[in-house]
């Protein structure tokens, strides 16, 4: 996935399951001619499409200004992908409706950086919580505790333990 796809990928996905999101991004590609479209493809067609697709009014605006922002040149693909990953969040959460959790998917999904956990994320807490056999669901700062073993590999353990969860073994 590019950073856009990513970003699409965590917006469409905030919230809800992994088998919503995987039919909402399904329905969007099917409306795309079967792939995930591009910043300019997004705008090329009227926000009521994007929203049929199962999306929010508010995920659609949000990534239809982050379409925006890549198109007119504001943001630069190439230039985020280069920032330091606490300079890439502060740009990217400058956006309305990407939070913090969004931006980390996107540095461990499209990015590929090796030291990043999403602590936020529930499948996440929940894994770490069986995994590590923790008696209640483990707090976001619970969570980043845990992960400063991980260190500088956190990403590798953090996409493990989402393996785990999705496939029901953790």
């Amino acid at each position: 996935m590019d950073l856009y796809d990513a970003v699409l990928f965590q917006v469409a996905g905030q919230q809800l399951s992994v088998a919503a999101t995987r039919r909402i991004l399904s329905r969007i590609e099917t409306l795309f001619g079967g792939h995930l479209p591009t910043p300019a493809e997004l705008l090329s067609v009227e926000p009521g499409s994007v929203r049929l697709a199962g999306l929010s009014w508010r995920k659609v605006g949000t990534l239809r200004d982050l379409a925006e922002r890549l198109t007119d040149g504001r943001l630069n693909e190439e230039v985020l992908s280069k920032l330091p990953d606490e300079d890439f969040i502060a740009e990217i959460t400058a956006v309305p409706g990407i939070g913090p959790w969004t931006a980390q998917g996107v540095l461990l999904i499209a990015l590929q950086r090796e030291d990043v956990v999403l602590p936020g994320d529930l499948a996440l807490r929940k894994a770490i919580q069986r995994v590590y056999q923790i008696d209640h669901l483990p707090t976001q700062q619970e969570v980043l505790a845990i992960a400063e073993k991980w260190r500088p590999y956190r990403s590798l353990a953090t996409s493990y333990l989402f393996s785990a969860a999705y496939d029901g073994t953790a």
